[in-house]
């Protein structure tokens, strides 16, 4: 979990765009994102996304028409979405927040090039993509 310096800008409003499938976060630098659901479902700081070390992540698919069902405040320093596929571990700080909207582009390159390497499509259902990560090739 990466922890709250105080360099990190807070968030002075959180809108959820259901139609748009965007989180909107206006930060205290003047800077504000609209991060994709998917970006954060695909990139979830939970366990079960992240993994239990490097190279342990699941390669999120078929995440494209996911939606934020609700949105918890947690603390002073983080959100808690429940997304329309059931995950809800994920525990955004302000700080990863600000990560995800602020390198977007790149995240998606990384993405992209984690489900060529999968040989998966982004919209793939889940199992699939299991499967192609355990390493059968064909």
């Amino acid at each position: 979990m990466a922890g709250l310096t105080s360099q990190t800008p807070q968030p002075t409003s959180i809108t959820v765009h259901q139609q748009s499938r965007v989180l909107e976060v206006g930060f205290s630098d003047g800077k504000a994102f609209r991060i994709p659901f998917e970006l954060m479902r695909v990139y979830s700081p939970s366990a079960d996304v992240q993994g239990h070390g490097p190279g342990q992540e699941v390669l999120q698919t078929g995440k494209r028409e996911v939606d934020v069902v609700t949105l918890e405040p947690v603390g002073n320093y983080a959100v808690q979405p429940t997304f329309s596929d059931g995950h809800s571990t994920g525990i955004f700080s302000w700080d990863y927040l600000y990560f995800l909207g602020s390198q977007q582009g790149e995240l998606w390159q990384k993405y992209e090039a984690r489900l060529q390497q999968a040989g998966v499509g982004r919209d793939a259902p889940m199992d699939a993509a299991a499967a192609a990560s355990c390493g059968h090739h064909h």
